[in-house]
């Protein structure tokens, strides 16, 4: 239940990617494989590396995975943006 709780975070916090421009690597489904991810991984990494079962659950193992879902996000618009900028100076080289 506690990768439920993760997966439902990342993706709620994905949602938001909308009022951002789209420089994800991947586009927006880019921007949703790396909230994912960040969370899957960040949640894991914080709850011990174990999934909380069924009563281990609680609001706390979903907010967990908001840093995680944030950096997993940040971490693939980032990347996008430098493969547009390096797009772009290849093209000015070529004019």
């Amino acid at each position: 239940m506690g990768l439920l709780a993760w997966v439902m975070m990342g993706l709620a916090l994905w949602h938001f990617t909308v009022w951002l421009p789209d420089r994800y690597w991947g586009g927006i489904v880019g921007a949703f494989i790396g909230a994912l991810r960040g969370a899957i991984v960040f949640g894991f990494a914080v709850s011990g590396f174990h999934v909380p079962g069924r009563h281990a659950t609680h609001i706390g193992t979903a907010l967990e995975a908001i840093p995680g879902a944030l950096i997993g996000m940040a971490i693939v618009y980032f990347e996008g943006a430098r493969r547009e900028r390096a797009h772009q100076s290849t093209d000015i080289g070529l004019s």
